[in-house]
């Protein structure tokens, strides 16, 4: 069934596998909102992998954002600059279409969004992930809802793993089964995401269950990553010695929900991206995820044929350091917060000590913030992108945020890539007056890459090639990084083969342990 419109005043209906939905015309735009994609994660299916939604008979209205998935508060240091909306109800396992042309004929390109939120916040709610310009633009938007933190993420003994990762693949299941409907071609898919959402999609890209359902791929400010399990487990298990509970999924499914939110947010109060700590992710679990994702993807064993859109901002650092003042806290610690980056990061005394050389004016927080983003970031995509030259873009966004201190942070980005800029969501962290210019520049590139997989600028060669997103006209770096990202070599970052190895790593881990105390405060 396609969809029906007589008049801008006609309500778009359209046929899923499951029932017909109701969205809304706004501006010229087909609206389909909080379409179930999976069934309610709760009762029986609490702990489970997703399953199919119930079919409904008549239309279901589609006119609103469904529920978002439980998930603590963002502290009041991190609430002034993220937007997260919370929608009750227990059917959050919904999506969203934006689409100028419902029915199977258009065969348009379509890009489905992972938001980010270090996988325990965030929704497909956030005003600043509106996809009505890439709909204006030719683009069918689908934006997800999936399970977070110890619901979609927890690691138990009688539970499967990553269950918020089975989430996104049943919605690209379902994109591939429903979207033709919507003006969408399943044959032309860009799956993207944002922090946590583009790790989420570099697991996708190498996950076997995931092959054929994927034709590019958007990684903003997250690398293909495999967490401990040991991580993992450790924040399950405080969480389980706090409500004084078995570590089991069936102990935690019998938990009050706002309960375990509050503990969940007490027990990740002190992780972070530059401390390290326990956290959940994505983990290897031998099925969704057979290995490491990004060893899967340099090794060719995934994705072949894939395009790549990757990236980072320029000072990523800025978000988790920046609220609460941690900046000036991190550099008065100075050579503890040194310490502290060099066991996050595995690396020898060399790795900081050549990044002071590269920078000398640089102060601690700065030294320590960029060493973690090329740790996580900026070091995995040179690598990822090095072995698919030809098919890979790079860019690094450095417009500087109107508000003190932030830089080019963290998520800054966002506004820009989907020609949100004029939200008052997207003013928290850019301030006001982000330029249109550069939202026109941005978001025509991700239509241009979602729509040909040429975002147009050199795919990366042995030159480098990184596109510069800032004041002014953009323009192309060759190798701007690379004298960072060369100090991670084997010999580089591997610690010093001195005595006393296991107190070193003990003293190492002690100052973490302190610095974690002192700064005390879960980012984005």
């Amino acid at each position: 069934m396609t969809a029906d419109r007589t008049s801008e005043q006609t309500d778009p209906v359209v046929r899923t596998p499951y029932g017909a939905v109701r969205g809304r015309y706004e501006h010229g735009i087909a609206v389909f909102r909080g379409i179930p994609y999976a069934a309610p994660p709760f009762g029986p299916r609490r702990f489970r992998p997703p399953e199919p939604p119930e079919p409904w008979d008549g239309v279901r209205d589609a006119g609103a954002f469904g529920p978002t998935a439980p998930k603590p508060p963002y502290s009041e240091a991190f609430a002034q600059y993220l937007s997260d909306p919370v929608v009750p109800g227990d059917d959050c396992l919904n999506l969203n279409v934006w689409t100028p042309e419902p029915g199977p004929a258009a065969r348009l390109p379509v890009l489905v969004w992972l938001h980010g939120g270090a996988l325990t916040r965030g929704s497909s709610a956030v005003p600043v992930y509106d996809g009505r310009a890439f709909a204006r633009d030719g683009v069918v938007l689908v934006s997800v809802n999936y399970r977070l933190g110890v619901e979609g993420y927890g690691l138990f003994p009688d539970a499967p793993a990553n269950l918020g990762l089975r989430d996104q693949l049943a919605a690209l299941r379902w994109v591939h089964d429903s979207i033709a409907a919507f003006g969408g071609d399943p044959g032309r898919v860009t799956l993207a995401g944002q922090s946590a959402g583009a790790i989420s999609t570099g697991a996708l890209l190498a996950a076997p269950q995931a092959q054929g359902l994927v034709r590019r791929a958007v990684l903003q400010s997250g690398a293909p990553d495999a967490s401990d399990r040991d991580k993992v487990r450790r924040m399950v298990r405080r969480m389980a010695n706090r409500l004084k509970i078995p570590a089991t999924a069936e102990a935690f499914a019998a938990v009050d929900r706002e309960l375990l939110l509050r503990t969940q947010a007490e027990v990740g109060r002190r992780s972070s991206p530059v401390l390290g700590g326990p956290a959940f992710g994505v983990v290897v679990d031998g099925d969704l995820v057979p290995r490491d994702p990004l060893q899967a993807l340099i090794d060719g064993e995934a994705a072949q044929g894939v395009d790549l859109l990757m990236g980072w901002t320029r000072d990523e650092y800025r978000l988790w350091l920046v609220p609460g003042g941690l900046v000036e806290h991190v550099d008065r610690l100075g050579a503890v917060a040194l310490a502290g980056a060099m066991a996050r990061c595995r690396c020898g005394h060399e790795v900081p000590r050549a990044y002071r050389a590269l920078h000398p004016d640089a102060g601690p927080a700065e030294t320590v913030g960029q060493l973690v983003t090329d740790h996580l970031l900026r070091v995995p995509l040179h690598r990822l992108a090095d072995a698919r030259p030809g098919s890979s873009y790079l860019y690094e966004f450095a417009w500087p945020s109107n508000l003190p201190g932030l830089g080019a942070c963290h998520a800054l980005e966002l506004g820009f890539v989907f020609d949100t800029g004029n939200v008052p969501e997207s003013a928290r962290l850019a301030g006001e007056g982000a330029p249109q210019e550069l939202c026109d520049t941005m978001h025509g590139a991700w239509v241009r890459f979602a729509t040909t997989g040429d975002p147009g600028w050199e795919a990366w060669d042995p030159a480098h090639p990184v596109r510069i997103l800032g004041d002014g006209e953009p323009y192309t770096a060759y190798g701007p990084r690379d004298p960072e990202v060369a100090l991670w070599s084997t010999e580089a970052s591997t610690p010093d083969p001195v005595d006393g190895t296991q107190a070193r790593s003990a003293e190492l881990a002690a100052t973490v342990r302190r610095l974690r105390r002192s700064v005390g405060v879960r980012p984005h």
